[in-house]
């Protein structure tokens, strides 16, 4: 008798600790799976990237994959990076999917007489729903907002990827590319640069770089961080 009720609590213990490890393994999972998401996918042939995805998590991830060319000479090689995005910049981005009511409905004008800016692709994905949404323009003010910020993050990006490889293989390239980006930073073409400042801070503190290059990344770095409040 005595022995049976060990066996069956050392059976019952094992029972505990198998489902506490499942428990440990599963809730990441189901975590992240309830997170709310939004996903701005684009491919327009011909333009620079081709085709790119971005993913924003309303808790702070995002990541960003492209085909586009580091180079001008290159081909177009696939590009993955995870980054962080500012807060305000994730409030802004669930503030306009919400007033875009998650991408449900009509989205696209279906204007056929518009010019083709390319294919876009916009997903909200939480625990209750999952919902998309492609077009080519849409006339809710919303989406637009959206479409655009999405775009200048992209050529954040693209900049922050051919500044670490300059800035790796070819130092005397990156004052050109420096004076790019603040040149398109002042015009509007770029958005949340906080999320390329790693490589912005380690070009201001590389001293095998020149001081004119070091000096404006240290200005996009403010930029930065004025955008991040």
């Amino acid at each position: 008798m005595f022995l049976a009720k060990l066996q069956s609590s050392a059976w019952w213990r094992a029972r505990v600790r198998l489902a506490f490890v499942l428990g440990c393994l599963l809730l990441p999972a189901l975590a992240q799976r309830s997170t709310p998401t939004v996903t701005f996918a684009c491919d327009f042939p011909g333009s620079a990237p081709d085709h790119y995805v971005i993913s924003v998590s309303e808790a702070g991830s995002a990541s960003y994959d492209s085909d586009g060319k580091l180079t001008p000479e290159s081909g177009g090689d696939p590009f993955h990076s995870d980054f962080s995005l500012s807060q305000a910049g994730r409030a802004r981005i669930f503030d306009l999917a919400k007033r875009a009511h998650y991408f449900e409905g009509q989205v696209d004008s279906k204007n056929r007489n518009l010019a083709n800016t390319g294919s876009k692709t916009l997903t909200y994905k939480d625990a209750q729903k999952s919902t998309r949404a492609s077009y080519n323009y849409s006339p809710l003010p919303p989406v637009q907002e959206l479409t655009a910020f999405f775009q200048a993050l992209s050529a954040t990006l693209e900049f922050g990827r051919r500044l670490d490889y300059y800035l790796h293989y070819e130092k005397l390239a990156l004052d050109e590319e420096l004076k790019k980006m603040e040149e398109m930073s002042k015009g509007g073409g770029l958005g949340e640069i906080s999320a390329v400042a790693p490589v912005l801070q380690k070009i201001a503190d590389d001293p095998a770089v020149i001081k004119v290059s070091r000096a404006r990344a240290q200005r996009l770095l403010q930029l930065a961080e004025l955008g991040s409040k």
